[in-house]
Order: structure tokens, then sequence, then C-alpha cells
């Protein structure tokens, strides 16, 4: 089993085919997409290929170490995750293949007007500790 994290972004993906912002859906195409996403992953709990996921909220900040004293806080010149990343699903698969195969489901989840979003997914490998760091 290998594990993957597949990341849903706000933009920096190219366009889904449904690309209407949530911000403009409805109560009710949003009550549709959570119950998708919350659907998928009873699926995989089932299947013992779910670990985790959660929508992020879009406020943060970027932190680093400059010295002594307070770390600097800024808000660029980069882009921020806060405006690229929506949220993330983390799964354990048998292959490679397998996580390409979810998150192609999972970009099926509904939007505007109850169609699919058919948006892009980033599927990415979490490292494997190399076995002389293990032991």
């Amino acid at each position: 089993m290998a594990k993957y994290l597949l990341l849903k972004h706000y933009r920096g993906a190219p366009a889904a085919v449904n690309d209407v912002p949530m911000d403009q859906w409805t109560p009710e195409e949003i009550s549709a997409h959570v119950q998708y996403m919350r659907d998928f992953a009873a699926r995989l709990e089932e299947t013992g290929e779910f670990v985790d996921h959660l929508a992020l909220s879009p406020e943060g900040t970027f932190v680093r170490y400059d010295g002594e004293g307070r770390p600097p806080v800024t808000d660029g010149p980069f882009a921020e995750t806060k405006d690229l990343i929506a949220g993330w699903t983390v799964i354990d698969v048998d292959s490679y293949e397998r996580a390409l195969e979810l998150a192609g489901e999972l970009s099926a989840a509904p939007g505007a007007g109850g169609k699919p979003i058919h948006e892009w997914l980033e599927v990415r490998p979490f490292l494997a500790v190399p076995p002389t760091i293990a032991e």
C-alpha cells in the first residue's frame, strides 16, 4: 500500500469544465458537493483506502525563521497556499493507477447546476522513508 495526497486547488491548476466558483453556488449545490465528498470518503473507509480529508479555510499566512526574535510574516510576493489549495484527501492504495482512478472519481463531484465539476486534482505520493533511516 502507498499513500497519496489528492489536492484540490482554488487556482493554479487548469480550469475545470464546470468552472463556477463555489462562492457563486446555491446552498443546495454546496450541500450536494459536500455530500458527494462524504459519500466518497465513506466508500473508501469500507475498502480501507481512506486515511483523512479536510477542506481548508481561505485564511493563512507564510512564516519563516529569520534568526533570533520574531519570525517575519508575509503575504507575498509568493503565491499564497491559501489562494491555491482548497482541500486535500489522503488515500492508501495498492497502486498509482488506483490513486489516479480515485482522483478521477473525486473530480466528478457536483458543482454549479448539479453538474460534475471535472476539476483537475493534483496526485502526489508521500515520500517513502529509506530503510536506513527507519531502522
